[in-house]
């Protein structure tokens, strides 16, 4: 409880006055940043610029929303049948970015904005439904606290707070690392639950060249400094394949550290992932050929594509491979007719014969012919 207690602290602290030391140097859009009252961007603590990710439309998740400074930028990029909405744990920092909530509705023609107070390791409890139980039914005994546990569960349960598979896409900036260690492969666990199928993670936030030690993730002042709770590069990434996500990478990977710790390594990144539709693998007849330059590749559920062959993919694999994340390395392939669809059975790396899909379209979104180059 230290270590939760000096974050509530110290972002409690740089919602009073800027705290210079909590925040990397980022190159934000200019253009969202206009709109922003000045104290929101003077007391925003980050190290990247996730609203870089967010679509028009879309349903979008501010973990550890803080002042609502990149709320504030994706609600001008969703346009109007879009919505944002952010979650913190810090009651002062929720009524700074609360603070602005009508004049920013005003200068974006609408409300698109909500800020919900919440664990970001426990997205189902609705933490101002707990206050007022709380104050309505104060804790006494240990009868009471067993009385307050079942409420929240069942609260959990039957109103949560974000509610499963209904948020296009999740952004955080440099809040992950302030979990603890004991709660964040729950938390990983809680951006896949509410994420929709085929949605998208893009998580900015600190990592580590080394394993940190214990005697410094002991350390209050470098944990709510965003240090000594970031998570090891490698460790990062298995985490949120092991959730269940799919094209997980580092998109972004500063080259420069932004601090040093006894020898360890601190710098910025940005981890973007997708969840993967719960779609039945059928057959239909589909390819995809991988364009290169590497001899193979594998995604994350095993399949193995080397380049330049006809791999026989289910419809499901398809769709991830041309139409998502994955689109300008691979060439799609359709069969010359669908096929009455058979529950997938073939090993990975079959090969499916040119045949099969003779006079069929090919989908190829990394082509970069065009009317002045093309012969």
């Amino acid at each position: 409880m230290v270590l939760e207690h000096s974050v509530l602290d110290r972002y409690s602290e740089g919602a009073e006055e800027r705290q210079a030391d909590l925040c990397c140097p980022v190159d934000y859009d200019a253009t969202l940043l206009k709109l922003l009252p000045q104290e929101i961007i003077e007391k925003d603590y980050g190290c990247g610029d996730p609203s870089r990710y967010v679509k028009e439309g879309d349903v979008v998740l501010d973990l550890g929303a803080g002042s609502g400074k990149i709320c504030y930028m994706a609600a001008q990029l969703v346009g109007e049948q879009g919505k944002v909405i952010g979650v913190d744990m810090n009651d002062d920092m929720l009524a700074l970015a609360r603070k602005y909530q009508d004049e920013m509705a005003g200068k974006l023609g609408g409300d698109r904005v909500q800020f919900v107070k919440g664990l970001i390791q426990d997205l189902k409890v609705d933490l101002a439904a707990v206050d007022q139980h709380l104050n309505d039914n104060p804790i006494t005994d240990a009868e009471s606290l067993l009385r307050h546990q079942t409420w929240q569960q069942k609260q959990g349960e039957q109103s949560p707070l974000i509610d499963n598979n209904s948020v296009d896409l999740v952004v955080s900036n440099c809040v992950l690392n302030l979990v603890h260690d004991s709660d964040k492969s729950q938390m990983i666990d809680e951006i896949f639950r509410v994420v929709k199928e085929g949605g998208r993670v893009a998580i900015s936030d600190i990592i580590s060249d080394e394993p940190v030690p214990q005697h410094l993730k002991d350390d209050p002042s470098l944990w709510s400094g965003c240090i000594s709770g970031a998570l090891y590069e490698q460790e990062m990434l298995d985490a949120f394949v092991k959730a269940g996500f799919v094209a997980v990478a580092y998109d972004k990977w500063e080259s420069e550290p932004w601090q040093t710790v006894e020898g360890i390594e601190f710098r910025s990144i940005t981890i973007t992932a997708t969840k993967p539709k719960n779609e039945a693998c059928l057959d239909v007849g589909q390819a995809v050929i991988y364009r290169g330059p590497y001899s193979e590749v594998y995604d994350d559920e095993g399949h193995v594509y080397p380049r330049g062959q006809r791999i026989a993919v289910c419809a499901r694999s398809y769709d991830l491979l041309t139409k998502g994340v994955y689109d300008s390395d691979f060439i799609g392939i359709q069969p010359a007719s669908l096929k009455e669809s058979v529950t997938w059975c073939a090993p990975a790396g079959t090969i499916r014969p040119a045949s099969e899909t003779k006079g069929a379209s090919h989908e190829s979104s990394g082509d970069v012919c065009n009317d002045s180059n093309c012969c």
